[in-house]
């Protein structure tokens, strides 16, 4: 959605009819992937409004809307549609972020200046998710430092889904002897990661204390097989997909083995999430919450 024009669905309505919709959505197997939807608030100072925001790269006719719509228990709120000018959304979205500061990272633009006191990161605005500012991002963050402190080692790193590249560029950043292994299913990912280990000196090659990069669709690709099994697996994704890959989840990490999972709200999705992967041999040992979102550290069980 980059450098074309792009239209915006957008349908207001109270938090918990929005985080409804997004659930719903999460249920169905056969949606139109050109058409990407996300719930937020509308602004800090009004946390109980939410909006329903979906992208399409052309003008939405009847179809898109009463997709949108159809998220919805009930009478729908009034869909309203605007045509962006082309220009890349995502990364305007992003430009002149300010810094974050998360556990023991700090995370910022090239706009702002270093944190000598904390593991830093120089992440410019792009065309990938993943620049800290999301309150996903910033709970894996604090999440992989309170997994170091307690004592986790790892030596084979996975990041699905991974953006911008930072979850698995911090985690190298605790366990800089370890393999990993960055994936994503969108192609764009690949140059911002590696402008991004080049920026922040991250090696990138198949030997310990490097990053490999992968286009891949979730764990659909023999080089990240091959590369497996992972004791750390992250993946800042979405409540859905998160379900559908517990089994490959199970496959890839060993007993014993760490899953960071993120992208999920707190409520129905993080039960459904925490039920496959209870299925597929996981047991919770930690969990954070930032605002509406939940991040989960998971461990494989071991077989007695």
């Amino acid at each position: 959605m980059s450098d074309s024009t792009t239209w915006k669905l957008s349908a207001f309505a109270p938090k918990p009819v929005v985080q409804a919709a997004l659930l719903a959505h999460d249920l169905i197997d056969d949606w139109d992937h050109e058409l990407v939807i996300a719930g937020r608030e509308v602004a800090e100072d009004q946390p109980e409004d939410w909006v329903l925001e979906g992208w399409y790269p052309r003008k939405p006719g009847k179809a898109e809307k009463a997709a949108l719509a159809g998220l919805f228990e009930g009478t729908a709120p009034k869909i309203t549609a605007e045509e962006l000018p082309p220009a890349d959304w995502v990364t305007l979205s992003q430009h002149n972020a300010p810094p974050i500061r998360a556990g023991r990272f700090h995370v910022h633009t090239p706009d702002y200046p270093a944190d000598p006191d904390l593991i830093d990161f120089t992440i410019p605005a792009s065309q990938a998710f993943g620049t800290g500012q999301h309150k996903t991002t910033a709970g894996c963050l604090e999440m992989l430092g309170h997994m170091k402190a307690s004592g986790v080692v790892a030596r084979n790193i996975a990041d699905i889904g991974t953006g911008t590249g930072l979850l698995g560029f911090a985690a190298l950043a605790l366990w800089p002897h370890a393999l990993c292994t960055l994936t994503d299913i969108d192609p764009v990912c690949t140059g911002v990661v590696e402008e991004n280990a080049r920026l922040n000196g991250v090696p990138m090659g198949p030997g310990p204390g490097a990053a490999v990069m992968i286009v891949a669709d979730g764990m659909d690709d023999p080089l990240l097989r091959l590369r497996g099994p992972y004791d750390l697996l992250i993946a800042n994704i979405l409540a859905g997909p998160l379900v559908s890959l517990a089994p490959d989840f199970a496959r890839a990490v060993p007993a014993g083995g760490n899953l960071l999972l993120a992208g999920l709200l707190a409520g129905e999705q993080e039960a459904a999430v925490k039920r496959a992967m209870h299925l597929a041999g996981f047991r919770m040992a930690a969990r954070l919450q930032r605002g509406d979102w939940a991040i989960l550290w998971l461990r494989r069980r071991r077989v007695r």
